[in-house]
């Protein structure tokens, strides 16, 4: 997988590139990460991006074509790289463009499952006050918020969307099961850990997982996971692909809990 992150600040970027699960991503070849300050492509002697909204109004707006032009610097660069390694079929791959954007679709794990499976991802950050509307119309094919709320930039926003992104590509992480089994995959939240001592402060571990039991402990953390949703996010449940069996958990469950609020 290659990410390209276009940016007017490539130093947040760089920084996290560098370290956990991403540096050591990138280091395995895993993925290619690159910060490209857009910047760069002003092509203007004051190397401006932003100029006043036409119309009137408050802030400045992310001009096209600086935008353009670092996209289309990117795609040439992997076109020239693919040349290079002898290979056409990764050339014809068309990579998603992705504007981080408050107005954007709510990100999820689903969505990172998604642009998972994509080999090419490029990430716009804007400032100031928004982006000419000609790059959502004719650029970008994504545009991603990862909450109702307003950042500075784009920079963090995609860092985190590049964060959930990589961890599931093959070999990121030291253990395969454990993006399988994060809140959120399995449409539930995850359930509770524990590790050793087996007693620190007066608390103990749950008996059931020193049992050595396997099965039963798999039970247990199912029904763990469905309690904890349904305490915290029971929004989730409507979506949740639930067995036979989860579904007569979870009514023992709501029982259970309806009577102990008498």
């Amino acid at each position: 997988m290659r990410i390209d992150v276009l940016t007017l600040f490539p130093e947040m970027c760089e920084g996290v590139f560098g370290t956990s699960i991403l540096g050591k991503a990138r280091d395995k070849g895993i993925v290619t990460l690159n910060a490209v300050n857009f910047r760069d492509f002003s092509g203007n002697k004051h190397n401006s991006v932003d100029d006043t909204p036409y119309g009137g109004g408050g802030g400045m707006v992310l001009k096209p074509d600086p935008i353009f032009a670092a996209v289309e610097h990117v795609l040439a660069q992997t076109g020239a790289d693919e040349e290079q390694a002898g290979t056409e079929e990764i050339a014809a791959v068309k990579p998603r463009i992705i504007l981080m954007c408050p107005q954007g679709r709510t990100y999820t794990q689903q969505v990172a499952e998604e642009l998972a499976q994509e080999q090419h991802l490029i990430f716009i950050c804007g400032h100031y006050e928004g982006y000419d509307e000609r790059i959502r119309e004719h650029l970008v094919t994504d545009e991603l918020s990862i909450g109702d709320y307003v950042l500075t930039g784009g920079e963090l926003p995609a860092l985190t969307v590049i964060d959930s992104v990589v961890r599931l590509q093959p070999g990121a992480l030291g253990n395969e099961t454990s993006a399988v089994t994060d809140s959120f995959s399995t449409g539930l939240l995850e359930y509770p850990h524990y590790t050793r001592p087996a007693e620190f402060r007066g608390w103990k571990v749950p008996d059931m997982l020193l049992s050595g039991h396997h099965a039963n402990i798999v039970e247990w953390r199912r029904e763990q996971a469905l309690q904890r949703t349904l305490e915290r996010r029971p929004d989730l449940l409507e979506s949740a692909e639930l067995t036979t069996k989860d579904k007569q958990t979870l009514k023992r469950l709501q029982e259970q809990a309806s009577l102990e609020q008498k």
